[in-house]
């Protein structure tokens, strides 16, 4: 196989990586839209209902900037295709980004750990998944929930109304411990809004809800194995 071929094949595998990061994280966004609590929002406050524009306009922009940044980065790794050193560097350093964004290394930094008990109602499944929600909302890097790192394709289910399962095998229990990684004053503002925020929405539904900020919060990867049943390949056509 000559140099030029060589060129071209790390070249498409470099930008198929870029563009699972980037249809990941846009992805998570439309989620996050589709997900939103309406009845929640109908009820918000003037000025909170100003401040969550405001955080979806952020938003946006940070992806309309992941795009051009996107763009940016495919002509550059277009220039430098002619060094294989480089080229190299350049596949290694895009595939650790991308293990570390699909949850397949463990992570450290700044964020949140919120931990829900039963109290006078228990915790249920779609406590969980409404948390795990407003934490991808708020800007989350990573997420576990009891030690298990949460990813885009994670199943947080309730079985015979008696006990929680994730990721389709591991059985949880109360107390539940959430952590995120992300801004700390950004994830704690969302989640404690005043009437519509998570942690008042569920403390008056009658279960207990403590939330911490921390310097450093360690989760781990995510150790299963990721299936796809629909989505494949699809072939270049000639």
């Amino acid at each position: 196989m000559n140099k030029e071929k060589v060129n071209k094949i790390v070249l498409s595998v470099i930008i198929a990586l870029i563009c699972v990061v980037l249809i990941a994280t846009i992805l998570v966004q439309f989620k996050t839209v589709e997900e939103t609590d309406v009845t929640a929002i109908e009820t918000m406050r003037e000025a909170e209902l100003r401040t969550s524009l405001s955080e979806w306009k952020s938003k946006y922009n940070e992806v309309s900037e992941q795009l051009q940044e996107t763009t940016n980065r495919i002509s550059e790794y277009e220039e430098k295709t002619n060094n294989e050193q480089e080229t190299k560097n350049i596949v290694e350093s895009e595939l650790a980004q991308t293990n570390m964004i699909l949850g397949k290394t463990d992570v450290k930094g700044p964020g949140v750990i919120v931990t829900l008990e039963d109290g006078e109602k228990e915790v249920v499944a779609s406590y969980l998944v409404d948390l795990v929600n407003e934490l991808k909302y708020a800007g989350a890097e990573a997420i576990s929930i009891n030690g298990s790192r949460i990813i885009n394709t994670s199943e947080i289910a309730e079985i015979n109304n008696s006990y929680i399962i994730i990721n389709g095998a591991k059985r949880i229990a109360s107390p539940y411990e959430v952590k995120a990684i992300g801004d700390q004053t950004y994830l704690s503002s969302i989640l404690t809004l005043k009437d519509s925020g998570f942690i008042d929405k569920y403390t008056s539904d009658g279960i207990i809800v403590r939330l911490d900020q921390k310097r450093e919060v360690q989760i781990p990867k995510y150790e299963g194995e990721m299936e796809f049943n629909y989505a494949y390949e699809k072939e270049d056509e000639e």
